[in-house]
């Protein structure tokens, strides 16, 4: 007990348990917050990959759309209701 005691109250002791203590739950960048950061930028990393993807998507689509003009033509009927200047356009809406 004698020795544990002589350990604990030796000054380097002492400032290297205030030290670690400090810096484990006081400080800004605590292990708590390190924690929490990094799962966050995890997530983050997940959803850049998750949209760098569908970005990629897109533009394959996109590509097609522009060298097919009967993809593109049935394209602009079904997104933005385009119609020939002859025909008549009927929207049925389900509700």
């Amino acid at each position: 007990m004698k020795k544990f005691f002589k350990i604990s109250t030796n000054f380097y002791v002492l400032a290297g348990s205030f030290f670690l203590f400090w810096m484990i739950f006081i400080d800004s960048n605590n292990l708590v917050n390190q924690f929490k950061l990094s799962r966050k930028l995890h997530e983050l990393e997940d959803r850049k990959a998750f949209f760098q993807e569908r970005k990629a998507k897109i533009k394959e689509e996109r590509e097609e759309l522009m060298n097919n003009p009967e993809l593109m033509e049935k394209f602009a009927r079904e997104k933005y209701f385009m119609k020939k200047e002859t025909e008549d356009l009927y929207v049925i809406v389900k509700k």
